[in-house]
This record gives C-alpha cells, sequence and structure tokens, in this order.
C-alpha cells in the first residue's frame, strides 16, 4: 500500500518534506494541515516585506500544491480541531514542521515594560500575520535599540530606517506602513552582545543597510578587530567580508538630516529602564554600564518550539529528536527539530533528509485511513477547511487591492480570508 502522511505546518520545512517525500515515495499521499487559511509560513510572515525577491520561492511551495496527492488544509489546528494522537492514528506518518514561533526572552529587569517587543510578534506584525496584526507599537519615539546581531535584527532596523517610497514595492502590513511613515524615529543602536566576528548576520543583509536612501549607518572602528583570527571555510570568508563592510561604514560621516543606524558590539543588557514604559536600556560595556535613551526595544536573541499538544519541548527550544524522529510514526523537521538557524534552502536539505529516514522505516500497511479518516473526523466537528482554491482566492483578493507598486494587500483577518476562500466555494480540500 502507498503511504498516507500528515504534515503539520504549511512553511518552507514542510513544503520541503513534501516535495522530498513525492520524488522518494510515487503513490504517496500526503496532506498538508495548517492552523491558518493561508500556507508558506515564514516565507509569508516571517522574511523582511521587502524582500520579495526571497519571497519568490513561493512558487516553488504552489508547484508541490498543483502535484498529484497532495492536499492543502488551512484553517485546521492541532488541539483545536483534532488531536495529535488522532492524527497518528489516521496516517501512516505524521511530520510536524510547525518552527519556532515563540520568542525568547531576556531574562532582565523591565522586560515587560510596554514598549518592549520580541521579534516574532513585531516581524509578525509588520508581515501582517493575524496573531500580530493588532500588536500596534508605538513608533511615536526618536529613538530605538534592536538587540540582535543577526539577520532577524538587520530586518527589523532596515525595515523601520525605510523611507514611505523605499516600502512602496513591499507587502508591508498597512498599519505597519502608516506608523513607520508617521514615526519621528532618528536613531536605531542595534546592540551586539558579542563582538563583530561572532555576528551571525550576511554579508547581504549587511551591505543592504549602507545602501538605504534615508538612514547611515555607523560604526566606531576601534570595535573592529584587526583580523577575525582562526575560522575555517566557508564561514571565513562570510566574516571577511562582514569585517570589511563595518570598515566601510566606520570610514563613512552621517547625514545630520537622516536616521542613524548605530552598531554597538561588546554591549549586553542587563536593564530596561522606565516606568510605565520603556524610556532607555542599560548595558555592560567593559567594565563599567551605558544607558541609551530609547523608547522602542525589540529583542531579536532566537525563538523556541512551544508546547504542542503533548508534545513538549527542551532546554534547547526544539522537540527532542534522533534524526527527526521523536517517536513511532512521529517526525519532525526544520526550525522545530533544530532551532532557528540557517536559510530557507538549508531546510530542503533538513527536510530531505528526514524524509528518507521515515520511508525507510514507515509501516504503510497498517491500513491507516488517512484523508478520508481526516475528512469524515472534521466535517463531524464542523471545521471550515481551506483548501488549495480557497487559499488562491485568497491570494487574488490579497492581489487585486494591492497598493500602486505593491505585490499585495495582506488580509490580517482570518474572518476576512474565510469570506474570502468562500468566495472560491472552498469548503474542502
Amino acid at each position: 500500500m502507498s503511504p498516507t502522511i500528515a504534515i503539520v505546518g504549511a512553511g518552507p520545512a514542510g513544503f520541503y518534506a513534501a516535495d522530498g517525500l513525492l520524488r522518494k515515495a510515487p503513490g504517496v499521499t500526503v496532506d498538508i494541515i495548517d492552523r491558518l487559511p493561508t500556507p508558506h509560513g515564514l516565507v509569508r510572515a516571517g522574511v523582511a516585506p521587502d524582500h520579495q525577491g526571497t519571497k519568490a520561492v513561493s512558487r516553488v511551495f504552489e508547484r508541490v500544491l498543483d502535484k498529484p496527492g497532495v492536499r492543502f488544509l488551512g484553517n485546521v489546528a492541532l488541539g483545536r480541531d483534532l488531536a495529535l494522537d488522532e492524527l497518528r492514528t489516521l496516517y501512516d506518518a505524521v511530520i510536524l514542521a510547525t518552527g519556532a514561533p515563540t520568542d525568547r526572552r531576556l531574562g532582565i529587569p523591565g522586560e515587560d515594560l510596554p514598549g518592549v517587543h520580541g521579534s516574532g510578534a513585531f516581524v509578525g506584525w509588520y508581515n501582517g500575520h493575524p496573531d500580530h496584526a493588532g500588536h500596534a507599537p508605538d513608533l511615536d519615539v526618536e529613538a530605538a535599540a534592536v538587540i540582535g546581531n543577526g539577520n532577524v535584527a538587520i530586518d527589523v532596523v532596515r525595515v523601520l530606517a525605510r523611507t514611505p517610497a523605499e516600502l512602496a514595492a513591499s507587502d508591508i502590513a498597512d498599519d505597519a506602513r502608516a506608523r513607520i511613515a508617521a514615526s519621528p524615529l532618528r536613531r536605531l543602536h542595534m546592540i551586539g552582545r558579542r563582538g563583530p566576528v561572532e555576528a551571525s548576520f550576511t554579508n547581504s543583509e549587511l551591505a543592504e543597510l549602507g545602501r538605504l536612501e534615508g538612514a547611515s549607518p555607523r560604526v566606531d572602528r576601534a570595535d573592529l578587530p584587526a583580523g577575525i583570527g582562526a575560522v575555517a571555510e566557508p564561514e571565513r570568508r562570510v566574516k571577511e567580508a562582514n569585517l570589511a563592510t563595518l570598515r566601510e561604514f566606520a570610514g563613512r560621516t552621517a547625514s545630520p538630516a537622516g536616521k542613524v543606524i548605530d552598531f554597538r558590539f561588546h554591549a549586553s543588557p542587563v536593564a530596561i529602564l522606565g516606568t510605565d514604559r520603556v524610556t532607555g536600556l542599560r548595558l555592560a560595556a567593559g567594565s563599567g554600564t551605558v544607558d541609551l535613551a530609547c523608547g522602542l526595544v525589540v529583542t531579536c536573541i532566537g525563538y523556541s518550539a512551544p508546547p504542542l499538544d503533548g508534545v513538549i519541548p527542551d532546554a534547547a527550544g526544539i522537540y527532542a529528536n534522533d534524526g527527526g524522529r521523536i517517536a513511532d510514526n512521529l517526525y519532525v523537521v526544520g526550525w522545530a527539530r533544530r532551532g532557528p538557524s540557517g536559510t530557507i534552502p538549508t531546510n530542503r536539505a533538513d527536510s530531505q533528509a528526514v524524509v528518507e529516514r521515515l520511508l525507510a522505516t514507515i509501516d504503510a500497511g497498517r491500513g491507516a485511513s488517512g484523508p478520508d479518516g481526516l475528512d469524515g473526523l472534521l466535517a463531524g466537528r464542523g471545521v471550515e477547511i481551506v483548501g488549495r482554491d480557497g487559499w488562491r482566492a485568497i491570494d487574488r483578493a490579497e492581489t487585486a487591492g494591492a497598493p500602486e507598486g505593491a505585490p499585495r494587500r495582506k488580509l490580517t483577518d482570518p474572518r476576512a480570508m474565510l469570506a474570502a476562500a468562500r468566495e472560491a466555494g472552498d469548503r474542502a480540500p
């Protein structure tokens, strides 16, 4: 018998797992399940809205949806509409591709003050994720601190530093577009607890900060080492390129009329200051402390997987697994397996390796009912499924309503998404 596989999570890791299954197991049936009415995961709601080239990978995922044997079942949530144990009974195997959406905390005083935001919520807000569409951060501030030395931190800094003209061709959420345009923000502090050599951002992201129309990066040359030390390839090339870019930034003169992006290395946050809301950030630097005035703090220090219907993340924030296997007929891929690391293509290799292990051990002869059983269960519970056609109706509604020059105006309310899906008469996968 051909195996039936359920994939929970319709982001890059989930789609690459589906693609791997289709390539390696002809006749396989794959159901991709997501709690949102829309697929594509972090490509839709995590990749920065001004990086439309990166978001274009979604076309690959759409081709997967068009292949025989694949279904998309949106608006179906584990723990709300069905249990994980039920899914494991219905399918020969279940793959968790649910990512790591929970922000890690700094664990310092003042972290819960108004004006302090985790990057998951903040990025979700400006990307129009339904969970964070109402986040509405107060950007009526002159200075912000972004804590982190990775690509997410650079994304946050860059989006906040963009001019309205630069954001015109993006799919940034309407509320974010308006708030950023109206903000008096003039200084962005990018705080790194380690040095420039240890920074995890890529050079393409870093160099982009030097090409902004209305902002200038500023680096203290004294913070830059003469070399990177003993670092193996290919990391060495990236770190050398980063150091060269930072040296070029250090030689620039900031424009007095624009925003300033101020890099601070070897600075560890020890307290967020304020009473009713954030007013500053205290840093341990050298043998003392430095207080920065700021009205907004965004933490970009990593993510962890949340508890998922009985599956509990370990201390590293991932679901404990052995090469992707959690238990009999239960597997995990992507960030939920290895943590928030790598790029979108990293997920391809990760998912394919787990798929190979799954197919080597799967028992496809146990008579699992698969899609028929799931459809009956969800119908009996009155779950309104958004299938492929319904998602594409949502997509058409978003592109039809796009502002001039933008690719789409995202629907951020699940009720509006479901209404758009109904326009296609789509109540089934």
